[in-house]
Protein backbone atom coordinates (compact mmCIF):
# COMPACT_ATOMS: atom_id res chain seq x y z
CA UNK A 1 0.00 0.00 0.00
CA UNK A 2 1.30 3.23 -0.57
CA UNK A 3 1.31 6.49 1.16
CA UNK A 4 -1.82 7.93 -0.20
CA UNK A 5 -3.57 4.58 -0.67
CA UNK A 6 -3.13 4.48 3.07
CA UNK A 7 -4.19 8.36 3.71
CA UNK A 8 -7.55 7.60 1.52
CA UNK A 9 -8.17 4.46 2.95
CA UNK A 10 -8.04 5.98 6.91
CA UNK A 11 -10.87 8.49 8.45
CA UNK A 12 -8.40 11.87 8.86
CA UNK A 13 -10.09 12.54 11.78
CA UNK A 14 -10.03 8.74 14.05
CA UNK A 15 -7.23 6.92 11.96
CA UNK A 16 -9.05 4.09 11.67
CA UNK A 17 -10.03 2.31 8.33
CA UNK A 18 -13.12 4.38 6.85
CA UNK A 19 -14.11 1.82 4.45
CA UNK A 20 -14.18 3.93 0.93
CA UNK A 21 -16.25 2.64 -1.90
CA UNK A 22 -13.62 4.81 -4.05
CA UNK A 23 -10.62 4.82 -2.27
CA UNK A 24 -11.31 1.02 -3.03
CA UNK A 25 -11.61 1.19 -6.74
CA UNK A 26 -15.21 1.02 -6.92
CA UNK A 27 -17.72 3.57 -8.13
CA UNK A 28 -19.19 4.99 -5.56
CA UNK A 29 -18.60 5.59 -1.15
CA UNK A 30 -21.26 4.95 1.48
CA UNK A 31 -21.09 8.68 2.42
CA UNK A 32 -22.81 9.49 -0.91
CA UNK A 33 -25.94 8.19 0.34
CA UNK A 34 -25.52 9.50 4.09
CA UNK A 35 -26.06 12.89 5.68
CA UNK A 36 -22.89 13.98 7.38
CA UNK A 37 -22.77 17.03 9.13
CA UNK A 38 -21.29 19.99 8.95
CA UNK A 39 -19.80 20.20 12.13
CA UNK A 40 -17.69 16.94 11.53
CA UNK A 41 -16.66 17.79 7.84
CA UNK A 42 -14.84 21.13 9.50
CA UNK A 43 -13.06 19.07 11.80
CA UNK A 44 -11.49 17.34 8.86
CA UNK A 45 -8.13 19.11 8.00
CA UNK A 46 -7.99 21.13 4.88
CA UNK A 47 -5.11 19.15 3.05
CA UNK A 48 -7.60 16.23 3.63
CA UNK A 49 -11.05 17.56 2.34
CA UNK A 50 -11.87 15.96 -0.58
CA UNK A 51 -9.65 13.35 -0.41
CA UNK A 52 -10.42 10.59 2.33
CA UNK A 53 -13.65 9.56 4.02
CA UNK A 54 -14.36 10.16 7.35
CA UNK A 55 -15.25 6.95 9.22
CA UNK A 56 -19.07 5.80 9.44
CA UNK A 57 -18.27 6.23 13.94
CA UNK A 58 -16.98 9.56 13.65
CA UNK A 59 -19.40 10.19 10.88
CA UNK A 60 -22.42 9.43 12.71
CA UNK A 61 -21.19 10.39 15.85
CA UNK A 62 -20.51 7.43 17.70
CA UNK A 63 -17.05 7.98 18.11
CA UNK A 64 -15.69 11.11 19.93
CA UNK A 65 -12.67 12.04 16.99
CA UNK A 66 -10.55 14.33 20.21
CA UNK A 67 -10.72 11.01 22.52
CA UNK A 68 -9.20 9.16 20.15
CA UNK A 69 -6.30 11.47 19.12
CA UNK A 70 -5.72 12.00 23.51
CA UNK A 71 -5.98 8.17 23.99
CA UNK A 72 -3.41 7.67 20.73
CA UNK A 73 -1.07 10.33 22.20
CA UNK A 74 -1.07 8.51 25.61
CA UNK A 75 -0.59 5.03 23.75
CA UNK A 76 2.44 6.33 21.62
CA UNK A 77 3.98 8.55 25.13
CA UNK A 78 4.29 5.01 26.87
CA UNK A 79 5.92 3.07 24.18
CA UNK A 80 8.78 6.29 24.42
Amino acid sequence: MTPMDETVSRCPLCGQPNECGMAAGQSSCWCFETQIPPEVLERVPPELRGVACVCKACATGQRNPEQTLERLHELLRKRS
